[in-house]
């Protein structure tokens, strides 16, 4: 191959980021073929049983801003600026996001994916494969093997199963990757590889919408009902109803194996979102008829295997939905692997390993601040202690901004800056805060001027000289061309 010719390129999964890594890559002119499993969902229905909503944030917008396509996809978005907690008592405290109402969008799964396999198919050089399932792949040659459906099968000459061989490949299959699993099965490699299953699961139920098409509920909130071990979430749709999410142990006292019978499962309801029970499409029977889905965590090392197959987004670092993050990392894989390839002069021996490495450890911290907000939407938004915690630190964030994100909004608002140092800088600002949470008086005292004078000591001691200057000055591990100053 000369230096002129670009590698033609086989993208295994054509959900929102295989979608976005075609169009991105395919506009750097690579020809790809991009491959799904499933029919076209433009023409049939694939996300039952799935979250049909999406929760996208900043990094997401950054990475769909880069294609053009993010003014289309926030026309039909809705923002979020709080979360809406709903108390047992039907007490609602509002809880924002960030500040100037900065929000989170809730989207729709299927619009999202729909849009970018249209966008992806536009481009010059770019061809979608439905119903292609892979059952091989060849490490060294690149040679991905489908079995095909019956109905693609009889317009194949070849018959039920076609190959192709290309030089590179992606595997953007998600959660359960088979090039994932492929690639664990290989003979020779040193693959470190857990897939961990959460104990808590989840079904889907909804709010309609009222008769004249408005909503039942604040409309720009993400509402929550904590109950400490289990949890019901509420996001909007256009179409004025809300999707519902109730996340709960699989096996327990209080869990889906132990609501077995239609009264036990109607005494549940009542007990515990009494003030939502008016509003849901028979949850009852909606959760009789529904068997829950696994939530699961996703770690493997190498991402990228012979500098020929690399994994991205899910199939790479699959996480638990409770940061809102999952897709948005993803949307973020395909921008860092973007603006590598224009570093890196399209050279792929470079640009893989200078990819894993900007994204594993980032990816790792997100996995596992995903993992730990469940505890503080599903019991901690609800306690008075907690809440006057973000009051504090809210309130110092606004007399001293680029001495203290919260970290919420450094993962959410703040694309400039690498999840792991994110993380980082929220496991110091975590231990100043539990400093002055235990400070005497701290519920009388909150608003005192010694509160922050405190509080800027500490974060002065053990916040700017340490971990703030490392994250600032490597920056560049999440973000190769933007040269814009980063204030944390």
């Amino acid at each position: 191959m000369t230096k002129q010719e670009k590698e033609n390129i086989a993208i295994v999964g054509a959900g929102p980021v295989g979608a976005l890594l075609a169009v991105m890559l395919a506009r750097k002119g690579y020809k790809i073929d991009l491959f799904e499993s499933r029919p076209d969902s433009r023409a049939k229905a694939l996300y039952q049983g799935k979250s049909i909503n999406l929760a996208l944030s900043d990094r997401g917008w950054l990475a769909l801003k880069a294609i053009g396509l993010d003014e289309e996809i926030r026309r039909q978005a809705i923002p979020m600026t709080c979360r809406m907690i709903h108390a047992l008592d039907g007490g609602l405290t509002r809880q924002p996001y960030g500040k100037d109402n900065q929000a989170i969008w809730s989207v729709s799964r299927a619009g999202i994916n729909e849009q970018l396999i249209t966008l992806a198919e536009q481009q010059a050089g770019v061809e979608v494969h439905f119903e292609h399932k892979l059952t091989g792949l060849d490490f060294n040659s690149g040679t991905c093997s489908f079995a095909l459906s019956h109905q693609d099968a009889a317009r194949e000459a070849a018959g039920a199963s076609v190959d192709y061989t290309r030089e590179l490949v992606f595997g953007a299959d998600g959660t359960f990757s088979k090039v994932r699993r492929l690639a664990q099965e290989l003979a020779g490699q040193r693959i470190s590889y857990s897939m961990d299953y959460m104990p808590q699961t989840y079904i889907e139920l909804t709010i309609p919408a009222n008769s004249d098409g408005s909503f039942m509920m604040e409309k720009n909130a993400l509402h929550i009902w904590p109950r400490k071990n289990f949890m019901l979430i509420a996001l909007p749709n256009p179409d004025g109803s809300f999707t519902c999410t109730l996340f709960m142990d699989l096996q327990g006292e209080i869990s889906f194996e132990s609501l077995d019978e239609e009264h036990k499962v109607a005494v549940f309801f009542r007990q515990y979102f009494p003030d939502a029970v008016p509003l849901l499409t028979d949850p009852v029977a909606t959760f009789m008829a529904k068997a829950p889905s696994p939530l699961c965590l996703v770690h493997i090392d190498p991402w990228v295997v012979n500098n020929k197959v690399a994994l991205i987004g899910d199939a790479a670092h699959a996480m638990v939905p409770f940061y809102g993050q999952g897709m948005n990392c993803g949307f973020e894989d395909c921008r860092i692997l973007s603006e590598l390839v224009d570093k890196h002069e399209h050279d792929w021996p470079e640009i893989l390993p200078a990819y894993q490495s900007a994204r594993k450890e980032n990816c790792d911290a997100i996995i596992e601040l995903a993992k730990r907000n469940f505890v503080e939407m599903s019991d901690l938004a609800g306690d008075a202690r907690f809440l006057l915690r973000k009051k504090i630190e809210a309130k110092f964030s606004e007399m001293y901004p680029e001495l203290w994100i919260p970290l919420y909004s450094m993962v959410t608002f703040s694309p400039e800056l690498p999840y792991a140092h994110a993380l980082a800088i929220g496991e110091v600002q975590k231990e100043i805060m539990d400093e002055v949470m235990n400070s005497p008086d701290i519920e009388q005292n909150w608003q005192a001027e010694s509160t922050y004078q405190l509080l800027y000591q500490l974060a002065q001691e053990k916040l700017t000289p340490n971990i703030l200057a490392k994250a600032l000055s490597n920056k560049e591990i999440n973000t190769i061309s933007d040269t814009r100053e980063v204030k944390a």
